[in-house]
C-alpha cells in the first residue's frame, strides 16, 4: 500500500495556511484559503517566506464553529509500535487553529459560546485513544483487508480520504513482542469505536433507526509470527432494540423499553448489517435475568426468536448471578457452552506467501448493560481459546502446552485485556472499568472490590453532573450538530427551571441546621429535639423532592434532541 504523508510543516500566514509534506520528491502543498475555506493544491515555491512555520503529524479535519471555521491538526504523537512492520502512532496532543484572524466581529454571547464549542472538541480530543498510522489502514481488519480487490490495496490512503488527512481510529491498540519456547512473535490488540451512534452511557443506549448500536466496539487479536499472520475478531454493542436509561440521580435508572415503536425494523437492520460484514451472530447477553434487567433480556430473546433467522443464535448467561459470592471460576460453564460454535467459527490465518489459510466464519456478540465490564472479561476469555488454538498452530505452543503456563506472556495477555477494558470504559462511561482485578490477575480480589466502589462513585457523579457536556461534545465533534455562525438564540443558554436552583440551597441549610442543632444543644433535650426533627424533616423532605424531581437536576445535552434518537 502506498505511503500517506508521514511528516508534515504548516505554514501559516494572515490569509492561508499551507501544509508542506516533507517527503523526499514530492512537490505537493496543500493551499487553504482562510477566507474563503477553498481548498487547492499548490507547490513549494508558493510558500511564502514570511509564513510561520511548525511541524504537525496531520491533519485531523476542519469544523465549523461560531467564529468560522477552525483547522484540527495532530501537533504530537507517541509510537505504539509495529503492526506488520507498519508503525502505529498514538495522537497524544492537538491544536485547532481559527481561519479568523480577530473576533471583534463577535457579541459577548456569541464570544462565550464559541469559547465553550471549543471546550467541547478539546473535551473530546482529551479523551485517551486517537490512533493512526501512514502505511497500515487501522480502520479494517486483516480479514477484510485480505478480501478486498487488489486495485484497493494498492490504492494509496490518499485516494480514499481527503487528500493530507489521516485515518484515525479511536478506541485501544497494544502491540506486545512476545516470545513462547524460544519463538519471538508479535501480539496485537486492536478495539476499533463506531462513531454512528456514538455518545455516553446513559444518554445513548440501544439502536437508531438505522439499526446503529450505542457504544459498539469491534476488538480484533492479531498474532505475527515470522510472516503469518492470525486474527480473532468480536464485537460488543448495546442491546440492539429502542430502550432509554436517562440519569435520574438514581443510582441505577430503571431502563425504559417504548411500547408504541417497531422494534423489529430496527432490530432486523442492526442484524442483516452485521451478518453482511462478519457473518454468523452468536449474542451473549450477559445482563441480569431479575430486577430492572429482566424485561430487556425478555425482549432480547423474544426479538432473536421473532427474527428467525439461522444465523443469529442466542445465549443468555446472567452473570451476576453465576458468579456472586466470588465464584469466577463458574464463567468457564459460559466459554464451555460456546466451544464447539467457537471451532466452528475458526478464525482468520493467512501464511507468509500470502495464501488466506483459515477465514473466521461467524462472530461473538457480547454484550452486558454498558457493554463494559463483564463484556470485557468473557471476551478476553473467549480471546484466549482463539488463542490457545492459533498459537499451536503457528507452532509457538507445543501440544499440552497452556497460555497460562507462559508466565511472561499470561502477565502481557492481561494486562492489555485489562488496559483496553480500561480504555473503553473510559471512552463511554467516564471512569476505568470494573473487575479488571480478574482480567489481570485472573481471581477477584477485596481490593479490586474496592476500586469498583470508588470507580462507580465517580460513574455516578459524571453520568449525572457532566455527561451533558460530554454528550453535546461528541455530537459537535462528529458532526450530529453543525453550529450557525448567524444564529440569533445560543442552543446552550437553557433557562433552569427554579426548583434547580432553590431546592439545593433549602436542602443544604436544612441540613447545616439540623447539625447545628445537634452540636448547639438548646436549654432543654425536647426544645433541641424539636429543633433537630424540624430542620432533619425539612432537609429529607427536599431531599426525596430532588430525588422526584431527579431528571431536572442532572445535566442533558443540549446540542441535540436525544429523545428523537432513541
Amino acid at each position: 500500500m502506498a505511503l500517506a504523508y508521514e511528516n508534515l510543516k504548516l505554514h501559516t500566514t494572515p490569509e492561508k495556511f499551507y501544509v508542506e509534506t516533507c517527503d523526499d520528491g514530492v512537490e505537493d502543498v496543500l493551499s487553504i484559503d482562510r477566507v474563503s475555506t477553498e481548498v487547492t493544491l499548490t507547490v513549494k515555491k508558493d510558500i511564502p517566506p514570511s509564513a510561520i512555520t511548525r511541524p504537525i503529524y496531520g491533519i485531523l479535519g476542519t469544523i465549523r464553529l461560531v467564529a468560522g471555521m477552525y483547522l484540527i491538526v495532530i501537533t504530537r504523537k507517541k509510537k505504539v509500535g509495529d503492526l506488520l512492520q507498519h508503525s502505529i502512532w498514538k495522537a497524544t496532543d492537538f491544536d485547532i487553529i481559527s481561519y479568523k484572524r480577530t473576533m471583534l466581529h463577535m457579541t459577548d454571547t456569541q464570544l462565550q459560546d464559541n469559547k465553550t464549542f471549543l471546550a467541547m472538541i478539546n473535551h473530546v480530543l482529551s479523551v485517551d485513544g486517537f490512533y493512526f498510522s501512514t502505511s497500515y489502514d487501522l480502520t479494517h481488519t486483516l480479514q477484510r483487508l485480505a478480501n478486498t480487490s487488489p486495485e484497493f490495496q494498492e490504492m494509496s490512503l490518499l485516494e480514499r480520504v481527503q487528500k493530507f488527512a489521516i485515518p484515525v481510529i479511536h478506541g485501544f491498540i497494544a502491540i506486545h513482542s512476545c516470545s513462547i519456547n524460544g519463538k519471538n512473535f508479535d501480539w496485537i490488540l486492536v478495539s476499533r469505536r463506531s462513531c454512528f451512534r456514538a455518545g455516553v452511557r446513559y444518554y445513548v443506549r440501544g439502536i437508531d433507526s438505522e439499526g446503529h448500536a450505542a457504544n459498539f466496539v469491534e476488538t480484533e487479536q492479531i498474532v505475527h509470527h515470522m510472516g503469518n499472520k492470525a486474527s480473532f475478531v468480536q464485537t460488543r454493542g448495546s442491546i440492539p432494540f429502542f430502550w432509554s436509561q436517562r440519569p435520574n440521580l438514581k443510582y441505577k435508572p430503571k431502563p425504559q423499553i417504548p411500547k408504541a415503536v417497531n422494534h423489529m425494523d430496527g432490530f432486523q437492520r442492526h442484524f442483516d448489517s452485521q451478518i453482511i460484514s462478519y457473518g454468523k451472530q452468536v449474542i451473549l447477553n450477559l445482563i441480569n435475568q431479575k430486577g430492572s434487567e429482566k424485561p430487556l433480556e425478555q425482549a432480547f430473546a423474544q426479538m432473536v426468536s421473532s427474527l428467525g433467522n439461522g444465523m443469529v443464535r442466542y445465549f443468555a448467561f446472567d452473570f451476576h448471578k453465576e458468579c456472586s459470592n466470588m465464584r469466577w471460576d463458574r464463567l468457564q460453564i459460559l466459554v464451555n457452552q460456546v466451544a464447539k460454535t467457537q471451532e466452528d467459527f475458526a478464525f482468520f490465518l493467512v501464511d507468509a506467501d500470502g495464501k488466506v489459510l483459515l477465514q473466521q466464519e461467524g462472530i461473538f456478540r457480547s454484550n452486558c448493560m454498558d457493554c463494559l465490564d463483564r463484556t470485557n472479561v468473557i471476551q478476553s476469555l473467549l480471546a484466549r481459546r482463539s488463542l490457545q488454538v492459533q498459537l499451536q498452530r503457528l507452532g509457538l505452543l507445543h501440544v499440552g502446552q497452556k497460555i497460562e503456563e507462559q508466565v511472561q506472556f499470561e502477565k502481557v495477555y492481561k494486562n492489555a485485556w485489562a488496559d483496553n477494558a480500561n480504555a473503553c470504559a473510559k471512552q463511554y462511561a467516564g471512569t476505568g472499568a470494573l473487575k479488571t482485578d480478574f482480567t489481570r490477575t485472573g481471581k477477584r480480589t477485596q481490593w479490586g472490590l474496592v476500586m469498583d466502589g470508588w470507580n462507580s462513585l465517580i460513574r455516578y457523579y459524571k453520568n449525572n453532573f457532566s455527561d451533558g457536556f460530554r454528550q453535546d461534545s461528541i455530537d459537535l465533534f462528529l458532526g450530529n450538530y453543525s453550529v450557525d455562525e448567524g444564529y440569533s438564540t445560543s442552543p446552550l443558554n437553557v433557562q433552569a427551571d427554579w426548583k434547580f436552583l432553590a431546592l439545593p440551597i433549602i436542602m443544604v441549610v436544612a441540613f447545616s441546621m439540623c447539625i447545628i442543632c445537634l452540636l448547639m444543644a438548646g436549654e432543654t433535650w425536647t426544645e433541641t429535639l424539636a429543633y433537630v426533627l424540624f430542620w432533619g424533616i425539612a432537609s429529607i423532605g427536599t431531599g426525596a423532592i430532588i430525588l422526584y424531581n431527579g431528571k431536572d437536576f442532572v445535566d442533558t445535552p443540549k446540542l441535540v434532541q436525544k429523545e428523537k434518537m432513541d
